[in-house]
């Protein structure tokens, strides 16, 4: 997936992520060191270093998580796809203008004739 935004978008100057297992593999780091791409770590216990991502956990938890005892893992799975499309397609954004996702991406396509 990486390989693919980075042909798309072109490599960013600094890849920043958690420390998390998946990101601290040493095939990673040699990957983006390949691609002229550094990577920055958030300190663990920083939250405040990804503000947009704790914000989205918060939300989440709050609208979601919290509102289900789910029986099993399908059901989880059924009850956080629809509140996922509902987020990320038809809810309005206070950062998009007001605007839902879907409505938002549209807009620009059109706007940037990126057809």
């Amino acid at each position: 997936m990486l390989e693919w935004l980075f042909l798309l978008r072109g490599a960013p100057d600094y890849l920043r992520s958690d420390n998390g297992p998946e990101f601290v593999a040493f095939a990673l780091q040699r990957w983006l060191r390949d691609r002229h791409c550094n990577t920055m770590y958030i300190k663990p216990g920083s939250p405040w270093e990804n503000p947009l991502i704790e914000s989205f956990n918060g939300t989440f938890r709050g609208e979601c998580l919290n509102r289900w005892v789910f029986a099993n893992g399908q059901e989880a799975q059924v009850v956080t796809e629809q509140w996922w499309q509902e987020y990320n397609l038809h809810r309005p954004h206070s950062s998009l203008g007001y605007l839902a996702p879907a409505v938002f991406a549209e807009r620009a396509r059109l706007s940037l004739n990126l057809d």
